[in-house]
């Protein structure tokens, strides 16, 4: 079902004070990486995990304040090579099946049979493609900032479609690339980003994050000066998916949505997305049955735009007393 962004309450979804973890651990998923894993609110409460943007972004602690900490079990972590997660900035066993398999090992560590899955961005595709390999651990997916993998939308952002949006900040972008090779700036960026120098790939890193810092909220304040060691990691994350196409078949999560149909879902979209444009999320919609697409006025990209915010607060309050009958259908 589809909600208008004409029912937006402007009043409604505060967010939680900050709570600190009552569980924090080192989790060993082999292939040599190890995952940063801690866990706030209640203790017995319902299990929400909660998957970052990137690949590359890292969980903060701002995360934690969508949540009930009297009703949800907090799990946040950091996925393989970024954050607090080591080794840091590696792409070696770094791909979208490795991440499905930390989850799989993360609820087997926790003793936790089923979770609600919390994603935005790129954290939102790993949502849906880790709740189509097992759908029967998930009780349902709120969703922020809607990115489903496709050629579409990698085409959009770094093929010239928002270009036309901020040419500004574009030219800034292309700057770096000869122009020979601006056909392809995902692989361009990707061999600068995977050269082996450490200094060059930071310096090149920061044109790639910022980029994506001055579309990522509606007023586009600027990117300011991001830290090298943050910059290239994220770089480095977000060209190796990129490269490969998120590691995920042409339209696979589309393909499979049949699989997590019965689930009931929440999209939080801002309306003037220019990172990850709407219409991926009314297909998505679309596409599930049980789904509230919330389309939101004067909102762009980033989890921290006060009304998408208030909304993904707001969705995860309303859930409370619902995800007893999640799974069942209709």
């Amino acid at each position: 079902m589809m909600r208008s962004a004409g029912h937006y309450d402007e009043a409604a979804g505060q967010l939680y004070p900050a709570r600190e973890p009552f569980a924090r651990q080192m989790l060993d998923v082999g292939d040599g990486h190890t995952l940063y894993l801690e866990q706030s609110g209640n203790p017995d409460g319902v299990p929400v995990i909660v998957l970052h943007g990137g690949p590359g972004g890292g969980s903060s602690p701002y995360m934690r304040r969508f949540f009930d900490p009297e009703h949800y079990r907090i799990v946040l972590f950091d996925q393989r090579g970024c954050g607090r997660s080591a080794p840091y900035a590696t792409l070696e066993r770094n791909t979208t099946a490795h991440l499905i398999e930390d989850l799989r090992r993360i609820r087997a560590t926790l003793g936790i049979t089923r979770a609600v899955l919390f994603g935005g961005s790129w954290g939102a595709t790993l949502a849906l493609a880790a709740a189509q390999a097992d759908p029967g651990a998930v009780l349902g997916l709120v969703l922020r900032g809607v990115f489903l993998g496709r050629r579409e939308e990698l085409d959009w952002f770094y093929g010239g479609g928002a270009a036309r949006f901020w040419p500004d900040a574009w030219a800034a972008f292309i700057a770096p690339i000869p122009e020979d090779e601006r056909s392809d700036l995902i692989g361009a960026y990707h061999r600068r980003l995977t050269c082996g120098d450490h200094i060059a790939e930071a310096r090149i890193a920061q044109s790639w994050a910022a980029w994506e810092n001055r579309l990522a909220t509606l007023d586009g304040p600027g990117a300011g000066q991001i830290a090298p060691d943050y910059a290239r990691c994220f770089a480095r994350l977000e060209s190796h998916y990129f490269a490969n196409g998120c590691f995920l078949d042409e339209g696979q999560i589309l393909r499979d949505m049949p699989r997590i149909s019965h689930l009931p879902g929440v999209i939080v979209q801002g309306r003037y997305d220019m990172v990850c444009p709407p219409s991926a999320a009314h297909d998505l919609a679309a596409a599930w049955p049980r789904a509230s697409l919330r389309l939101l006025p004067a909102s762009g990209h980033a989890m921290s735009e006060p009304r998408i915010a208030r909304e993904l607060a707001r969705a995860m309050d309303e859930a409370r007393s619902t995800w007893a009958q999640a799974g069942s259908p209709d």
